[in-house]
């Protein structure tokens, strides 16, 4: 799984959720942030309102929480989620004697390589890599 420092730097670096049944979050509150949660169809769904949207939580497993704003939790893209954003720059995962390491190519510059302990965090590497390209791009 994603680190939830990655997955905040994605964040603030642009990255969109529009959340869907099985994708994990953790709500960046006190006392709260420890715990994944999975998007269910059953058990926890978001809910657009004109004010944006909120995570409806059903059902008594999670009894101490009725609902959360979007703007509170915090996406844990898995790596089929990371590896469809990185599109056609993806080039190949493979494993190494420390983890893994993912190999991106963006039009008309070399192959970077981004090596981490597990194969989600070398994809988000290689994602805020190519968010930082885009709007480079975009200045």
């Amino acid at each position: 799984m994603i680190s939830a420092d990655r997955a905040d730097r994605l964040r603030v670096a642009g990255l969109r959720w529009h959340p869907r049944s099985g994708d994990r979050f953790v709500i960046r509150r006190a006392g709260l942030d420890d715990d994944v949660y999975t998007i269910s169809d059953m058990m926890i769904e978001p809910h657009k309102f004109s004010t944006g949207t909120v995570l409806g939580f059903n059902g008594t497993t999670e009894w101490a929480l009725d609902s959360v704003a979007q703007e509170d939790a915090l996406w844990l893209p898995g790596e089929d989620q990371l590896r469809e954003l990185l599109g056609g720059t993806f080039r190949r995962l493979a494993r190494t004697a420390d983890g893994y390491e993912v190999v991106i190519e963006l039009a008309g510059r070399p192959q970077q390589v981004f090596t981490a302990s597990s194969a989600a965090d070398a994809y988000a590497d290689a994602l805020l890599a190519l968010v930082g390209a885009a709007v480079e791009r975009r200045d």
